[in-house]
């Protein structure tokens, strides 16, 4: 688009105030999308069109269209005032307060010192060196190796009481990478002792379509497109109990066909709360 063609949007846009967009402000707001962002606007001298240098970036950066989105939708909702309340987000517990804390630890590569009660211990204090961080089910967990247990873990920031930087450096390992981590698994359970197999499920009516546009896992293959009522779905997993508790939750839409051992504990689990409903009737 032409400088010219991004004024006459602007005019019209949320952001604006209802006048052409100034060339000053314009070059401003280039500045700031490339320095927050990591988004370079350039311009074809030959046709005066400005386009975004690296789309195809853009676009698999999972971290930079979330960072893009949550600005956008933010600046949205404050500058309409009667959207407030007719967009809604889903509640995020406690410790969103030590967010900037462990980004700076990260950047610094400094050791962080942590209380922290988990809800089925005691309070303990340790020190650990953040790796990386991670949203999953509306909690944000950083991923670090703990100095006084001498291993990775991951730590829920809603379970920390008090987070402080120490002057203490580490060197991230060479061979750490966040997404390689945790590529066998759903959720943030590790366990390195478990080995990822072959995971193979049937999903019932209209449920196939929601596994569909948003797949249980990345390894997702679906081996079946029949019009006979269910489809089936393949997966390369470890048997965590997170995998467990994500195939409770889609209730008998979902038929655990293979592994053996899945099968059984999806079984025995929903026998379990059979038993309990059986036991407490009103």
């Amino acid at each position: 688009m032409t400088f010219e063609e991004i004024s006459y949007r602007w005019k019209d846009c949320y952001l604006g105030d209802g006048k052409p967009l100034a060339l000053r402000t314009f070059h401003m707001h280039r500045e700031a999308v490339s320095e927050l962002f990591g988004v370079e606007i350039k311009c074809d001298t030959s046709t005066y069109e400005y386009y975004i240098s690296s789309p195809d970036d853009l676009k698999n950066d999972r971290t930079r269209q979330w960072l893009l989105n949550s600005f956008s939708i933010s600046n949205m909702i404050e500058a309409g005032h009667n959207m407030k309340n007719r967009i809604l987000f889903e509640q995020i517990p406690g410790g969103t307060q030590f967010l900037q804390t462990v980004i700076e630890a990260m950047r610094q590569n400094k050791e962080l010192e942590i209380s922290y009660k988990p809800f089925d211990c005691h309070q303990e204090k340790f020190h650990l060196n953040p790796y990386a961080m991670k949203v999953y089910s509306q909690r944000w967990y950083i991923i670090g190796f703990i100095n006084e247990q001498r291993e990775i873990k991951n730590i829920a920031l809603d379970r920390i009481l008090e987070m402080s930087i120490t002057n203490k450096k580490f060197k991230l390992p060479d061979d750490f990478d966040a997404e390689e981590y945790y590529a066998n698994t759903i959720g943030i359970f590790v366990n390195n002792n478990l080995k990822p197999q072959k995971v193979l499920i049937r999903v019932y009516g209209v449920h196939a379509e929601y596994i569909r546009s948003l797949p249980l896992h990345f390894s997702q293959v679906e081996l079946n497109v029949k019009d006979n009522g269910y489809s089936d779905f393949q997966y390369h997993l470890c048997l965590t109990p997170e995998l467990v508790t994500s195939l409770l939750s889609m209730g008998e839409k979902v038929e655990v066909l293979e592994p053996e051992e899945l099968r059984e504990k999806i079984q025995k689990r929903l026998y379990s709360a059979i038993a309990r409903y059986n036991n407490n009737k009103p």
